[in-house]
């Protein structure tokens, strides 16, 4: 990835190896990724599978073990210690689904919102007109000097936001904003991301299982095993939906919003193939494939007896059929070494 194309973000063959006990586990195994400014992106994956790793490296709080990551034109691998941290303060915010760790409990509203611009050295009466400024921008003006526990959970979220919004950064970034909230607040928060986003320009990444995110913002991000697997990208088309005779329907009700899934196939040439599809077809570990006119069919491979893949297809099986899921952790673990 040579060019960033007027790309904010840009993850490059992005790789990030933990050491568990004495096992080394690739929570990212050569993700590529772009995030234009003033974009408002989704990340989703099931448990385990990297976003929120990907997360930490975007916002400086783990370096990456190989590859690039470049935010707004600067390359965090060769950022030293002081100018990470300076990062961190001032061009990133962060929102965390756990209350306690947006939010100091003893603190107001205000004050919570004051300390990340005393902590980044700004001081005086500024401090205090940003905070009421932001507390007016989440629409909670009436609740300045209440504490978190005087607040309802969507109301510690919002000043959350505000509090990552102190510094005035660039990059917002959200991990499970609305995990603990229920869908009518969730509403409510992502209406304000969305607001945040429109208003201010803010280029904003949200992680999330929620699969409805997608009504929320303009392109998912699914990760699978460390790596972009791929893309739901929303696309306006017009309306097919009956209407009343006689009835002459708004410009507006025109056109509907239709989600559109695109698989990545990386510069190897390698796709993941959904394990739904996979299951549905009887794909084990080798394929075939063929040209097919304008496309490319794969089908379950046949005649594998000469093949060396039968012992992986039967430790394959044996782990589906073992209900404790010991087995496949291991196994899991052992690919990613």
């Amino acid at each position: 990835m040579t060019a960033n194309n007027g790309a904010f973000v840009i993850c490059d063959d992005l790789y990030k190896i933990f050491k568990v006990a004495e096992i080394e586990v690739m929570a990212l195994q050569g993700l590529d990724l772009t995030v234009k400014k003033g974009e408002l992106v989704g990340v989703v994956g099931a448990s385990g599978s990297g976003k929120t790793t990907l997360m930490n490296v975007l916002g400086g709080l783990a370096r990456p073990s190989a590859g690039q990551v470049i935010i707004d034109g600067k390359n965090l691998l060769k950022l030293s210690t002081r100018e990470l941290t300076a990062y961190r303060q001032i061009e990133v915010g962060f929102v965390w689904q756990q209350g306690s760790r947006n939010l100091i409990p003893y603190l107001s509203a205000l004050d919570n919102i004051k300390l990340p611009m005393t902590l980044a050295g700004a001081a005086g009466r500024h401090n205090d007109q940003r905070a009421r400024e932001l507390m007016d921008l989440v629409d909670l003006s009436h609740r300045y000097d209440h504490r978190p526990i005087q607040l309802s959970g969507g109301e510690q979220q919002r000043v959350a936001i505000a509090v990552a919004l102190a510094n005035e950064p660039k990059l917002l970034l959200a991990d499970e904003p609305t995990g603990e909230l229920d869908s009518a607040t969730s509403d409510q928060v992502y209406d304000l991301f969305k607001r945040l986003n429109r208003d201010l320009g803010l280029t904003i990444c949200i992680v999330s299982h929620d699969p409805d995110i997608k009504e929320h913002v303009s392109r998912v991000i699914a990760i699978r095993d460390g790596k972009l697997a791929s893309e739901t990208v929303r696309r306006q088309r017009k309306s097919v939906s009956l209407r009343a005779p006689g009835h002459e329907p708004a410009p507006d009700d025109l056109w509907e919003d239709h989600f559109e899934e695109l698989i990545v196939l990386d510069s190897a040439g390698r796709l993941q193939i959904p394990k739904q599809f996979r299951e549905e077809l009887g794909f084990e570990n080798r394929v075939e494939m063929e040209v097919a006119e304008d496309s490319i069919l794969i089908r379950p491979a046949r005649n594998l007896d000469d093949t060396s893949s039968q012992g992986e297809i039967q430790l394959e099986r044996e782990i589906r059929a073992d209900d404790n899921g010991t087995r496949a952790s291991l196994l899991n673990r052992l690919r990613r070494k």
